[in-house]
Formats: structure tokens, C-alpha cells, sequence
């Protein structure tokens, strides 16, 4: 046996193990680990857990609160498109669902709530549902020709597409 690891003899309290013996003069050297330490490393870690708890809390309350705004919304939408209909035959002109009308798109926009889907915008088909094709020769890509119920979207959530009719790229 080498002349630098001699094992202690039996009983002797030092340990046999070379490593064991790197382990205690570790431990002489820096001392045993106090129980201050060892509090402030578990109140470190309780205090990053709590952070991240408040965090994930806030994160999901504003995600339930989008979510019931949408559907606060999406219930409101059959009203705004018939005050839409209503606006666009003009028979809301002089009457006092004129004023209804715009405190109601004033509360959607609050919330960010907004229309779109007009004639002559280009087609996207992940925010508009072409629910009829007309090939036209005028056109070089599809394009709305009409808006048969407007889409809305929620910041950038989409609520409802528009339901649209389209002009296509006439074959040739």
C-alpha cells in the first residue's frame, strides 16, 4: 500500500476510505455546515417558489379574464350585427338606438374589440369564411366582393371570422 493513503487502523475514528478522508478534511477545513446557512438557503428558495407562484397566478388570471371578456363578447355579437343591418338600411338615422348602438361599440373597443372584413380588403382565409366564389376577370387574387356578417377579433384573438363572399382569379 502507498505511503499516501495509509488507512487508519480499525476503530481508530479516522475513515478507511480515501474519499471519506478528502470529505473530513473538508469538513476541518470549512466546518460543518450551520443551521443559519441552511435556514437562508431554504428561505431563498421559498422566497424563488413564492415569485414564480405569484407570477403563474397573475399570468392566469389575466387569461381567465380575457377569456370571459371574449365570451361576454361573442354573446353580444347577434345585437351588434343587427345594429349593423339596421345602420346600413339606414334605419337607425334619428333614432335613439343610434346612441345605443355606438355605447356599444365604444364598450367593445374598450376591451379591444374590433371589426373587420370590408369589400375589396384581400382575402385571408384564417380570418374570413368564403361562403361564395365568383370568378372574376379583374381581379389578379381574391378579394372580398361582399361581407355577409363582419368578423371581430379581441386584441389578437380572433372572436368570429367574416363570413364573406369573394372574387376569384377568372381561369383562362
Amino acid at each position: 500500500m502507498s505511503d499516501e493513503f495509509e488507512s487508519a487502523p480499525e476503530g481508530a475514528g479516522s475513515p478507511a476510505d480515501p474519499l471519506d478522508q478528502e470529505l473530513a478534511d473538508l469538513v476541518d477545513q470549512v466546518g460543518p455546515i450551520s443551521k443559519e446557512a441552511e435556514l437562508e438557503t431554504d428561505l431563498k428558495r421559498i422566497s424563488a417558489e413564492f415569485t414564480n407562484y405569484k407570477a403563474r397566478v397573475e399570468r392566469d388570471r389575466d387569461v381567465s379574464r380575457n377569456a370571459a371578456i371574449a365570451e361576454v363578447i361573442r354573446a353580444l355579437l347577434p345585437a351588434l350585427d343587427d345594429l349593423a343591418l339596421a345602420e346600413s338600411h339606414g334605419d337607425l338615422e334619428g333614432s335613439p338606438l343610434q346612441a345605443v348602438a355606438s355605447k356599444i361599440r365604444a364598450a367593445g373597443e374598450k376591451f379591444g374589440l374590433v371589426s373587420f372584413g370590408a369589400k375589396g380588403e384581400i382575402f385571408d382565409p384564417e380570418k374570413h369564411n368564403a361562403l361564395i366564389q365568383t370568378p372574376n376577370a379583374e381581379v389578379k387574387e381574391t378579394v372580398i366582393a361582399d361581407v355577409i356578417s363582419a368578423g371581430y377579433m379581441l386584441g389578437d384573438r380572433l372572436i368570429r371570422p367574416a363570413m364573406v363572399a369573394v372574387f376569384i382569379p377568372e381561369e383562362k
